[in-house]
């Protein structure tokens, strides 16, 4: 039986012995207690109305004995009371005794009493007899006397009662007392039972598996406890025994691993700094010979931009055959060579990221690799695999960073090229148009005259087209005006004011709502980018649509919100709007002119002062654009000075 099952039994066990001594103790113990407590007292009482009767008749007698001597009829008052109390005082003697012998006694003294009620003081209450006649009242005398006689044997018989009652409670008593000490007693044996149980199964084998947990904590991987006391505390003492087994044989795995890491992040370091690859690679193969206690370790691989380092360690060992390597290059990255019983080889990379390099590491008189062993030579090819595609990508990116910076090198010098020789040509050509335009005007045909206005407006576009060039070029140059505080409120009025014309040409219905909103900035670039702004709502606005300008401002922010009914932008347009030249697919297939610049110099005089700008377009029915600032605060006007007279 198992010690959890014999400590259940004797809990139930104690249980039960509780309840019964509870019962036995409070419940039988009670009932006879106030079984004996009502008995004694019914006794008690029947005695003490054994004696009322007595003096009841007492009464009743000398007020009878009243009346025969006077005749007064006050007299029988006390009669007729005594009466009633003697035969009451009877029936609570009759309840009172239970035995039978007590019970014939008291029902002796009814017969008497009855007796002296009737033949001696009924006649002489009915006759109202005053004498008394010497024959009645000696027979008066001698029931009385009886009266007497009958009520102390009644006496005696109930004192008899009540010491027998004493006596049968006593031993009542007794008995519980005694039923109830043996139950605490079996309680007392059953609880140390039950203690002895637990401290021998349990606590004593507990100690010792404590204390095995203990050493196991403190550090003594070596530590096992005995399998002693209960069935489930073996199977607990196997139990733990076999944790620290797979505990002791986890660490040792771990130490394992840890060493591998360790050789792995050493590797890696190692090529990570390459300032002399050779060498590098040397300390790479030491490390490898001296972590798997190697005779020769021969190491092949390529560092970029360096070409293949051959390596074999220690130095001065003979070089690789080159079949072996062979064989070693053939065999595939990342799988295992095995070359006899005492050397091992592993290849990696061989492909566009990586060039095609090996390990071969051979110990002379070994009995073989163990597992562990190959597990940390192919942990290291892979980390020198992972670092080599590494640098192959830096250097990469390097030499594209270096073609980029070309690029834009020879970009700015293109630029730079096209808008100085351009604009040498382009000021000819404007100059001598207008001197056309104004001077020839009344002998040129209107076919001249269409002309001469059509060179002139796509010069001037050609002009500002340059000009943006050159602004996004060169950035530097948009900061002409310095930073100041500005209403940029006024600012967008002066755009509005300019661009009444065009607004005029095309019909359109323009809203313009400008709060006076501050902001520090460049009045020429801010400028510049709204009237951008205004300029594409008009440009891409057919022509009786609508443009709205809202200027708005709050404690801490100033927004611009331009909005057009106009073509609109489709969604995937709307990533790449404020790149420079990039131009809507729905602007390219209607033919909208322009260079897909003003949206970009936008962006850049935004971000320069420190704002943003978002849109909102669904095609066919117009955009919105919103451009947000940081608000300052108006300034206080200056007094002029009074003057002094």
């Amino acid at each position: 039986m198992s010690v959890q099952r014999r400590l259940n039994l004797g809990f139930i066990a104690l249980f039960l012995l509780l309840m019964a001594f509870l019962v036995v103790q409070f419940g039988i113990g009670g009932r006879v207690d106030a079984e004996h407590e009502r008995r004694a007292a019914e006794i008690t009482a029947a005695r003490l109305a054994n004696l009322r009767v007595l003096q009841q008749m007492t009464d009743a007698e000398t007020g009878l004995r009243g009346f025969q001597l006077t005749g007064d009829t006050a007299f029988l008052e006390p009669y007729e009371s005594g009466r009633a109390g003697a035969l009451a005082a009877l029936d609570e003697v009759e309840a009172g005794v239970a035995d039978d012998p007590a019970r014939q006694v008291a029902a002796q003294e009814r017969a008497v009493a009855r007796t002296w009620f009737e033949e001696y003081a009924a006649p002489v209450v009915a006759t109202g007899q005053a004498g008394e006649e010497e024959a009645h009242a000696v027979r008066g005398k001698q029931i009385f006397d009886e009266l007497r006689l009958v009520n102390e044997a009644v006496d005696q018989s109930i004192a008899a009662d009540q010491r027998a009652e004493h006596r049968a409670g006593t031993s009542a008593t007794r008995r519980v007392t005694a039923a109830s000490a043996g139950l605490l007693a079996l309680i007392v044996l059953m609880g140390y039972a039950v203690v002895r149980t637990g401290r021998r199964q349990l606590l004593a084998p507990l100690d010792q598996l404590t204390g095995t947990i203990r050493r196991l904590a403190a550090g003594d991987r070596g530590a096992r406890a005995e399998p002693v006391g209960s069935a489930e505390l073996r199977t607990a003492v196997e139990a733990l025994n076999d944790l620290a087994a797979q505990t002791d044989a986890l660490l040792a795995e771990e130490h394992a691993r840890v060493a591998r890491a360790g050789l792995r992040q050493a590797v890696a370091a190692e090529l990570q700094d390459l300032r002399d690859p050779p060498a590098a690679v040397h300390r790479i193969a030491e490390l490898i010979g001296v972590a798997l206690g190697a005779g020769t370790v021969h190491c092949v691989l390529t560092v970029p931009g360096t070409g293949a380092v051959r390596v074999a360690w220690p130095d001065g060992s003979a070089g690789l055959p080159a079949p072996v390597a062979g064989d070693l290059l053939t065999g595939g990255p990342g799988r295992v060579v095995m070359s006899g019983d005492d050397a091992i080889g592993v290849s990696f990379g061989g492909d566009a990221d990586c060039d095609p390099g090996y390990l071969r590491v051979a110990r002379p008189g070994t009995d073989g690799w163990a597992a562990a062993e190959q597990r940390l030579l192919t942990g290291v090819a892979e980390a020198i695999e992972r670092v080599l595609r590494q640098l192959t990508l830096q250097y990469r990116q390097a030499r594209l960073i270096t073609e980029l910076r070309m690029l834009d090198q020879r970009k700015d010098v293109f630029i730079s090229t096209v808008t100085h020789e351009l604009r040498t040509p382009l000021t000819s050509i404007l100059g001598y148009t207008e001197m056309l335009t104004e001077d020839a005007d009344e002998d040129l045909t209107p076919m001249q005259k269409r002309s001469l206005s059509a060179i002139s407006r796509n010069a001037h576009r050609l002009h500002e087209t340059i000009a943006d060039l050159v602004l996004l070029d060169r950035p530097d140059v948009a900061g002409e005006g310095g930073s100041e505080p500005l209403d940029l409120g006024e600012v967008a009025t002066t755009v509005h004011t300019e661009l009444a014309n065009a607004v005029r040409a095309k019909e359109l219905t323009v809203s313009f709502d400008a709060a006076e909103c501050w902001v520090m900035g460049d009045r020429i670039q801010l400028q510049r980018a709204l009237r951008k702004l205004m300029e594409n709502a008009i440009k891409f606005t057919p022509a009786g649509g609508s443009v709205r300008c809202v200027l708005t401002a709050d404690a801490h922010t100033v927004t611009v919100a331009v909005t057009d009914t106009g073509i609109g932008i489709p969604a995937e347009d709307v990533p790449g709007l404020f790149t420079p030249f990039h131009r809507a697919g729905n602007a390219m297939d209607q033919a909208v002119q322009g260079p897909g610049l003003g949206l970009a110099i936008v962006r850049d005089i935004v971000s320069d002062h420190g704002g943003s700008i978002a849109v909102q377009s669904v095609v066919g029915r117009g955009s919105t654009f919103t451009l947000t600032l940081p608000a300052i605060a108006a300034p206080v006007p200056q007094q002029e000075p009074l003057a002094v007279g």
